[in-house]
């Protein structure tokens, strides 16, 4: 038997078994979603390669868990940001209605100043152009 488990045996189609530690190698179940293990009783480390499963089985759990809670983080976050929008929109819209309310109660004399600016500067340009073609 421990010759069959280190080379290819009737189980594994004359390929090499998949092997984690002498005297454990895998075969061919019924189903693809199962692993069957054969044991082979002259080896005594057992305890070493349960210990070995535990803790891969516990990387596993691990790994699960944070591939499960992962989407729900970033939901919540992507829920937070929205709610921060939503707040910011509002704010925004309050603030352009105040003002509208003091352009509105004050009157718009600041956009006749930055016409009349305007206007000057133009005009002091083209005294400018005038006298510099003299």
């Amino acid at each position: 038997m421990a010759a069959s488990s280190s080379r290819g045996g009737p189980f594994h189609g004359g390929a090499a078994p998949f092997r984690s530690r002498d005297g454990l190698s895998t075969r061919q179940a019924a189903s693809s979603d199962e692993i069957q293990l054969r044991i082979d009783p002259m080896s005594a480390d057992f305890d070493d390669e349960i210990t070995g499963l535990r803790s891969q089985v516990r990387q596993l759990r691990n790994l699960v868990i944070d591939a499960a809670s992962n989407p729900t983080l970033w939901h919540y976050r992507l829920i937070e940001q929205q709610m921060t929008l939503i707040k910011a929109q509002a704010s925004v819209k309050n603030n352009i209605r105040k003002l509208n309310k003091s352009i509105i109660k004050n009157g718009s004399n600041h956009i006749v100043h930055v016409v009349l600016f305007a206007l000057l500067c133009f005009f002091i340009l083209y005294l400018w152009t005038k006298v510099s073609r003299r």
